[in-house]
């Protein structure tokens, strides 16, 4: 079973060991001598040797086109939690190697953007447009690209318990509880947005589904890409399906899955992300048009590590659909895939401001989308 929660923003993080020493549990796949990247693609001398990507989570299909990126002879180091592997591009070796670390528990519930400062080695983190703002003052990044266009995040219910209820507005005109881990940001944008009242947020939230098995009278957080067929194929307890309603459907504009540098970094990284972005975009659309390559990757390299929690085929299959048929993977209104809509990074600035604020963190004043994104890197002929 495979549940997932996202912490608070950290604005003090204690340091977690991600460069601990070699494990003693490393697994990898059989080697393969790949042929050499076009001159155009090569990325040895311009980015770092070592590739470091952080992600939010355990490896899922969400994170897909990184994986899609894996090349063959990767190997998974579970005490690390991290898998490792040539930086590959259509079957071809770049010429420097990628390394994927787990976010979530493996770096005790922290944030990318606090990883990211408390770890330099690492070269790209993803996170939530959110998560950006709220470190825009101590710790900023800068994404260049992005996975998603939006946001998997949903509020699920039991439709035998809630007949009556069609979509978020209904659970707010309830009054019924809303379930949510502690430190979600989404819920006090709900609360704003007047869909749900204070009282109904419940930030109690542990990651179990034994509250929602034994009662549903709630809401509960959740996310399209695994809850959906988790609850109905893998919750042996529950076993029949949820009704939810995606957060994007009632308003929420939050980009997730952005591919980030930090701020202080960019300009050194210029080179870098001038070949690794499109290959970025590339592996998206690829991702979009396929993702049982993809998927693979990700089932294998979760069941080479006790560490992470149990992904079926089945389950990546579903995830993966979901984003793909939801509209979540895919070009931003430019045509663009991996784009932003800097319009809309400013209405979502100008909406989790007061709210963070209100929270403790130091938004900048007059914080700009272009402080957050930027298509500098961006190879526009990259559609789907």
């Amino acid at each position: 079973m495979r549940i997932r929660t996202f912490g608070a923003i950290a604005l003090a993080a204690a340091v977690i060991g991600s460069g601990a020493a070699c494990s003693g549990t490393d697994t990898e796949t059989a080697a393969v001598d790949l042929p050499a990247a076009p001159a155009e693609q090569q990325l040895a001398g311009v980015c770092p040797a070592k590739v470091v990507v952080q992600l939010q989570w355990e490896p899922e299909s969400d994170s897909g086109p990184i994986f899609g990126l894996l090349g063959p002879g990767y190997r998974v180091d579970a005490d690390r939690n991290l898998v490792s592997g040539p930086l590959a591009i259509d079957g071809k070796d770049t010429g420097v190697d990628l390394e994927i670390r787990a976010g979530g528990p493996a770096i005790g519930f922290q944030t990318v953007p606090s990883q990211m400062y408390v770890d330099p080695s690492i070269t790209l983190g993803l996170a939530h447009s959110e998560h950006a703002i709220a470190a825009a003052a101590t710790q900023p990044i800068v994404a260049v690209t992005t996975l998603l266009r939006a946001s998997p995040q949903m509020l699920m219910w039991d439709p035998g318990s809630h007949p009556d209820w069609r979509g978020i507005a209904d659970i707010g005109k309830s009054g019924a509880p809303v379930v949510v881990s502690q430190g979600q940001l989404y819920p006090e944008w709900l609360v704003a947005r007047g869909l749900v009242k204070p009282e109904q947020i419940d930030a109690s939230y542990d990651n179990s589904p034994s509250r929602f098995v034994a009662g549903p009278s709630f809401a509960q957080q959740g996310f399209a890409n695994s809850e959906p067929y988790v609850y109905e194929h893998e919750v042996r307890a529950w076993g029949k399906p949820v009704g939810y309603q995606l957060l994007r459907d009632v308003g929420y504009e939050g980009y997730a899955r952005t591919v980030n540098v930090r701020a202080d970094k960019l300009a050194e990284l210029r080179p870098c992300l001038q070949r690794l972005v499109p290959m970025i975009q590339r592996a998206t659309a690829r991702f979009q048009a396929d993702p049982a390559p993809v998927n693979d990757v990700v089932v294998d390299v979760v069941a080479k590590s006790p560490s992470f929690s149990p992904y079926s085929p089945e389950l990546a299959e579903f995830g993966s659909r979901a984003l793909i048929d939801g509209g979540l993977v895919g070009p931003d209104t430019d045509g663009i895939v991996g784009s932003f809509d800097e319009a809309r990074v400013q209405r979502v600035i100008a909406e989790f401001t007061p709210i963070l604020r209100r929270g403790g963190a130091q938004v900048p004043d007059g914080l700009s989308a272009q402080a957050l994104v930027t298509k500098e890197f961006l190879d526009p002929t990259v559609r789907n």
